[in-house]
This record gives C-alpha cells, sequence and structure tokens, in this order.
C-alpha cells in the first residue's frame, strides 16, 4: 500500500529498536503534557490542542539531549 501512494518503508536493520524511539518520545510528551490534561470535545478542539504543543515543543521547551535547548535553538547553532 505504500508505494501506491508514493511513500517508502524506512527501516534500519533488523532488530533496532531505536528506529522510532524519537518519534515515540515526541507522541508521549505529546499526549501526557498537551493532550491528556485537558477534557478535549470535538476534533478540532484536539487539532488546535496538538498544533499549539509541537509550536511549544519545538519553540519554547527545552530539552535535556539538547543541552538544555528548545530543537529551534539547537538547529540555529548550526546553520549560522
Amino acid at each position: 500500500m505504500l508505494p501506491k501512494v508514493g511513500a517508502r518503508i524506512s527501516m534500519s536493520r533488523r532488530g533496532n529498536c531505536y528506529d522510532n524511539a524519537s518519534m515515540e518520545s515526541f507522541f508521549s510528551h505529546l499526549k501526557t503534557e498537551g493532550l491528556y490534561p485537558y477534557h478535549i470535545r470535538t476534533l478540532t478542539e484536539a487539532q488546535s490542542k496538538i498544533e499549539k504543543y509541537i509550536r511549544f515543543y519545538n519553540r519554547k521547551r527545552p530539552q535535556r539531549k539538547l543541552k538544555k535547548l528548545t530543537p529551534v535553538e539547537y538547529r540555529r547553532q548550526f546553520a549560522a
């Protein structure tokens, strides 16, 4: 089904459990910090909360693994 929509399978060698670790970590943070604390009633409200959380995560939330920088600040170091 993936080739029908123009997508490629992206996997590393067999048994590598780190393939999706960063995204699984992000989704865990999204759910626990950006969705679960709120009583969301509609799909529009959920979409709005998700968009706000993504902006917060990228621009304001410091990441320990990025030396206490936000993802945007960390990327700017390499673009300069």
